[in-house]
């Protein structure tokens, strides 16, 4: 069985500062044996996590449209950010990864998507994050969790870490996979495991944001 962490950001997220190398080894100190790098408009660094790792990386990307944020998964290039949903969607569709949504329906973050247009593109979405360990309100995991039951979609979840101390505050307990399609299935045999992550914890990345702006 895997310990899935299917959301970690690093240090080539613009508000994060975690080092590839210090999060392999957190990983293996906690037993999460599976991972989805997904950092915000890049997947340099979950390539380069892919090739370090002595464990599954998933290549994923945050992707910011004018709307909110779209995770792409299994992905091989980059996805620019600013398209619209449905550009979105389509980019990552050409390089065959997956629609993933991540905290959903989660009010108190303005990078997510709003429910109508979340329930605009149910067709199109593969995964939902029903779990996010910076989504402060519960409600928005019952919501996701009601949404994947009524259009059979497959449930994720992840720390969402920007600092060494989340990873695998959310994760899921699922089969091994080989690859895209095989993911899905063991991920809807999965079980979502979480605690939520101190809200003190968002002043490090807001930080981090605002420095790695002025600096880099």
């Amino acid at each position: 069985m895997l310990k899935a962490d299917l959301h970690i950001h690093t240090e080539y997220s613009m508000d994060c500062n975690t080092p590839l190398a210090k999060i392999i080894d957190r990983c293996r100190a906690l037993g999460i044996n599976c991972v989805a790098i997904a950092d915000h408009g890049t997947i340099e660094g979950a390539l380069e996590m892919q090739r370090l790792a002595p464990f599954t990386v998933i290549v994923a990307e945050e992707i910011l449209t004018p709307d909110g944020e779209i995770m792409g998964m299994f992905l091989k290039e980059n996805v620019p950010n600013g398209l619209s949903v449905e550009q979105t969607i389509a980019q990552i569709r050409a390089q065959d990864g997956i629609v993933c949504i991540p905290h959903a329906f989660d009010m108190l973050r303005p990078s997510a998507l709003g429910e109508k247009i979340v329930e605009k593109i149910a067709h199109e979405i593969e995964v939902i994050e029903v779990f996010n360990s910076r989504s402060l309100l519960l409600r928005s995991s019952e919501k996701a969790q009601a949404f994947a039951a009524k259009y059979g979609i497959a449930q994720s979840a992840g720390s969402d870490a920007h600092t060494l101390g989340e990873i695998g505050n959310a994760y899921v307990e699922m089969p091994k996979f080989s690859g895209k399609d095989d993911f899905l299935q063991a991920l809807a045999k999965g079980r979502v495991i979480g605690r939520r992550t101190n809200p003190i914890t968002h002043f490090s990345s807001a930080w981090n944001k605002i420095k790695n702006r002025t600096w880099r």
